[in-house]
Parts: structure tokens; sequence; C-alpha cells
């Protein structure tokens, strides 16, 4: 009998599941039902739960598959050591922070602190490594907004990885008018240009850069990172955008990532990439350094 009232239990839930997706418009995205608007993360789009249809196609091809081996890797990987900067005002605000140049705020400076002494730390040679085993220079390089930039700065001082840097593919995607704004006001003026936008990533805010043009400067980017420092430790200090792209390709994964994950200020991800085109992402948006930050 219990097993009789299982069946019909995971029956219900099935039929609840497709019945879900049916509803759903293709390409859209649904704000669940409880959701208040004013407290979303505009940049990490937490309203978009994980039952809800993918966003539609990003536009651009993914990386080639890499064919499979149980090989050892033929040399050291470029190791990206991918930091969010420390929070601003309007971070903690939840407001749409794209090209505006705002510093880090107090907890944000603490927060670059943390995540530079985390770094640091896992980057240390150990201590009984021989000097010929040392692993090449540390390379920091960042976007060049200064909350970025401050942020790259006091981790280039605890790896001990020189002059910062600067990339400008690294920078931010460009939210065009609606850059300062919460997500309840921006849903409120450009009800539909946000549907369209959470619809497409080929869609961009008006005035502003869609994430199919932020991809393509981001794959860019990341290019010449492999091209220019293969085997080396590469700190990319960037933003949101961006870093969840990075991730996204990495993981070979759809669009819909770019509405599921979550970065946290001075959160670091980590992904291994080798010549022969190999990758593994080691951790995503790791936050274990600020634990003890208030």
């Amino acid at each position: 009998m219990k097993r009789f009232v299982t069946i019909l239990g995971l029956g219900a839930l099935l039929l609840g599941v497709a019945t879900l997706a049916a509803a759903a418009p293709a390409g859209r995205v649904v704000i669940a039902q409880g959701v208040d608007p004013t407290t979303l993360d505009p940049h990490n789009h937490q309203e978009t739960p994980a039952s809800v249809v993918a966003p539609a196609s990003f536009g651009a091809s993914a990386p080639a598959a890499v064919a499979r081996s149980w090989d050892p890797p033929p040399a050291a990987p470029t190791r990206l050591i991918l930091v969010r900067h420390g929070e601003t005002t309007l971070t903690a605000a939840r407001r749409y922070s794209g090209r505006g140049d705002a510093p880090l705020s107090d907890r944000g400076l603490v927060q670059a602190l943390a995540v530079a002494a985390r770094v640091g730390s896992l980057l240390a040679p150990a201590s009984d490594a021989a000097p010929a085993s040392d692993p090449a220079p540390v390379v920091v390089l960042s976007s060049p907004l200064v909350r970025c930039r401050r942020t790259a700065e006091i981790l280039a001082a605890a790896v001990g990885g020189g002059s910062v840097r600067v990339k400008p593919d690294l920078v931010e995607c460009d939210f065009g008018e609606w850059e300062g704004l919460t997500y309840a006001e921006v849903r409120q003026r450009w009800p539909d240009e946000l549907a369209a936008w959470l619809a497409s990533p080929s869609v961009a805010p008006p005035g502003g850069e869609s994430f199919v043009e932020v991809s393509t400067r981001v794959r860019r980017v990341v290019t010449r990172i492999l091209e220019n420092h293969p085997g080396q430790r590469v700190v990319v200090v960037s933003h949101v955008s961006p870093i969840k792209l990075i991730l996204r390709d990495a993981l070979a994964a759809g669009d819909a990532f770019l509405h599921r994950c979550y970065l946290e200020p001075a959160g670091m991800s980590i992904v291994d990439t080798w010549p022969d085109g190999g990758v593994a992402v080691r951790t995503v948006n790791d936050t274990a350094h600020l634990a003890g930050v208030g």
C-alpha cells in the first residue's frame, strides 16, 4: 500500500512539473509568486526559478567540444582565479551598476582584503618546495573601473603580482538607462523592455549593451590570456556579467546559467585550462573568506 501511495505521489509531482513547463511561455522569465521585486539583485537575477523555461539562445557558438581522454594533462594548466570586486554603495542598495564608476564602500574594502588574503594563501608556494619548482609569477588583471582596480591592487600586493594590468574588455555590461536604478524601478518604467532583455541575451537595455556583445569581448580577452600566459596563475578581477560568461563557457552551459548563477561581492571562482583545450572548473563563488566580514 505504501509503495502504491508513493507511486501516486510521484505521478502527481511529474504531472505538476509538466503542467508548469507547458504553462511557461517559451523564452520568457517568470517571477515566482511571493517574491518581492524590491529585494531582487538586478545583477544576479534571483527572480528566475529553476523550473522556468530557459532564456532563448545566446546567439554565439560555444567553444568547440574537446575529445575526452584519461591521459595525464600534457602540461600545466593556465589557472584563472576569477574575483568579483568588493561591495559598493550601489551593490548594497541592489541597483544596476554597470559603467558607473562607484568606489568600494568601507565594507567592500574589508571584503577585498579578505579575498586577497584567501587568494594569497592559495597561491603561496609550499614551504618545502625547491626553488626550481616554484611556479611562475602571478599575473593580476582588472576591469578599468575603480571598484575592480582597487580590489585588484589589494590582491596584487597579497600575491606578489606586481602592478595591475587593466583590460578594458573585462568591464561590466553597460546597462544604459537602467544604470543606478533598482530592479523594481526598471520593471515599473520599462516592463516590456525588461521582459525582452530577460528573455534573450541578444537584447540590450535601452541605450546599453546586450550579453551577446559582452560575451564577444569577454571571449576575446580570455583567448588573449590563454595565449599570453600559458601555464601561469592569472587573477582576473571583474564584474558579475563577465565572470558569469566565462563560467558559462567553461562549463559548456546554456544561457539559463546566466540567470541561475549567483556571484557575491569578493566571491572567488577558479577555472583551469590546458593547452589541448581541456577545462576544469574548480570552484564557483567561493565565499568562505567572507565568513567574518560584517
